[in-house]
């Protein structure tokens, strides 16, 4: 028997897919390894009624996963990386080894898979998300939002049934379920800008613990890796967590370079600032903190609501 490594998810369909593929990916790499995955319920999980708009605190589908790491019970958190707050639990790492990104960006979701322009006037989009709600309101004052809780398969269950006429999902979500289909259509980010880490894994474990880190970095992707570092780092900064109409992507060519696009809104969507950083991936976390700074200067702070 190999070396055991017990790994950790939420419960769900989507989060158990997500971390078998990271342990498959283990076992090739380290074949020695005996990898283990545990279920844990977060408070996300557990309060499905409240809009997460209006729950206490931060990271609600995290904090325990980081509790069972802080603690010894498991060895590797399996998240996607959009729902992991931007400041840590001391002694924690999350930023480290990033396998490679899927499609960041956002699919509008009708049963007659409808563009945004074919909305009808006053549709009722579910999302509790005031990002979305902001960018779509940009695009389309006259569209109306509804709290849309749930999984994947949950929202899709209550869009079917007609608790609303449009949803928005993160096609990294609906490829990694296997359902995508005409009835999603994919939102440039011109429209619709992700939020940082949109897409990616995050492989959160014990950062003195450099044999967990040594295994994980089996499956970094480096460009991957860049980019939502420099994601984060302007969230970081900017203190925006998931309250915040916050949108950040960023993009590695060929040739080492980074492109960091970052939109803030009001709540309405009526005022925004959005702008842009380059520089060497290299320096991803500088850039990232480099334009949120640049942001402040300008004013940002009025757009980044209290977490």
């Amino acid at each position: 028997m190999g070396t055991l490594l017990k790994i950790a998810a939420r419960g769900s369909r989507l989060a158990m897919i997500q971390a078998e593929w990271v342990a498959a990916r283990l076992r090739a790499a380290h074949p020695d390894l005996e990898v283990r995955i545990e279920t844990f319920r977060t408070a996300g999980d557990r309060d499905r009624a409240t809009p997460l708009v209006r729950m206490p605190g931060l990271g609600f589908f995290v904090k325990e996963l980081q509790a069972g790491l802080l603690d010894g019970r498991i060895d590797l958190a399996v998240h996607s990386l959009k729902d992991v707050p931007t400041q840590l639990p001391e002694g924690l790492e999350v930023e480290a080894a990033v396998p490679e990104r899927e499609d960041p960006r956002e699919c509008l979701v009708t049963p007659a898979g409808l563009r945004l322009d074919q909305l009808p006037e006053g549709a009722a989009v579910g999302s509790g998300s005031p990002r979305r709600r902001a960018m779509m309101l940009a695009a389309r004052s006259d569209l109306a939002f509804i709290d849309l809780r749930g999984n994947v398969e949950t929202r899709l269950k209550k869009l079917a049934a007609g608790a609303c006429d449009a949803t928005v999902l993160a096609r990294a979500g609906l490829a990694r379920l296997g359902v995508l289909d005409r009835r999603m259509v994919v939102l440039e980010p011109q429209v619709l800008l992700p939020p940082p880490g949109q897409g990616a894994l995050g492989l959160e474990f014990r950062a003195a613990d450099e044999r967990i880190g040594a295994w994980a970095a089996a499956l970094d992707h480096p460009p991957s890796r860049w980019a939502v570092t420099a994601e984060r780092a302007l969230a970081r900064r900017l203190a925006a967590g998931c309250r915040t109409p916050l949108g950040a992507l960023a993009a590695v060519d060929g040739s080492g370079g980074l492109v960091l696009d970052a939109w803030l809104l009001s709540a309405d969507g009526r005022e925004s600032m959005r702008q842009e950083a380059r520089g060497d991936a290299g320096d991803a976390a500088r850039i990232g903190t480099a334009l949120a700074e640049r942001l402040i200067a300008e004013g940002a702070r009025r757009f980044v609501a209290p977490e």
